[in-house]
């Protein structure tokens, strides 16, 4: 669901520009609006969403996939600063309406999630199961009583071509 900026809200703050990891945020050239911020790449969106997270105006929004939303939905997104959350609101066609609240992580990379490395090697007995690497320990492994469930893997099958 790529991003796209509500023109009347947008101030030009450049947010939105300079938290886009792909780089397809950029600004129109000043003319008699000034210079506002658009999605020049919509089809090359890492769907990451920093932009519409950091837009403190809300001008950047999400143009929903038509799974999601429906012709005549809609994605909302807010960011509360005070609260540390994000609010997203999702609008259906039928008048359905679903609310998502995520925290804003404040804590500095390397604080509270260990990077891959200071894993131990998964156990080759996991390679058979639907878990990430290191995912069943951080779902409490079997402390919780969480049996690891298992995957029938097919067999190889060797074929050989004949050319002819």
């Amino acid at each position: 669901m790529p991003s796209y900026v509500i023109p009347a809200k947008c101030t030009g703050c450049g947010d939105c520009v300079n938290v886009c990891p792909s780089h397809i945020m950029r600004f129109t050239k000043s003319g008699i609006f000034g210079r506002k911020a658009y999605n020049a790449e919509p089809e090359s969106c890492w769907e990451c969403y920093n932009c519409v997270k950091h837009c403190p105006q809300g001008a950047v929004q999400i143009r929903g996939y038509m799974d999601f939303t429906p012709l005549g939905g809609a994605v909302e997104v807010y960011r509360d600063e005070k609260t540390n959350r994000v609010y997203w609101t999702i609008r259906y066609r039928n008048g359905t309406v679903k609310y998502f609240v995520f925290p804003i992580r404040t804590t500095p990379w390397g604080g509270s999630i260990k990077p891959p490395q200071e894993y131990p090697e998964p156990l080759k007995e996991f390679l058979r199961t639907p878990y990430l690497s290191c995912e069943h320990e951080q779902l409490g492994g079997n402390k919780l009583g969480v049996e690891l469930p298992r995957m029938k893997v097919p067999e190889v099958v060797k074929v050989e071509v004949r050319g002819g």
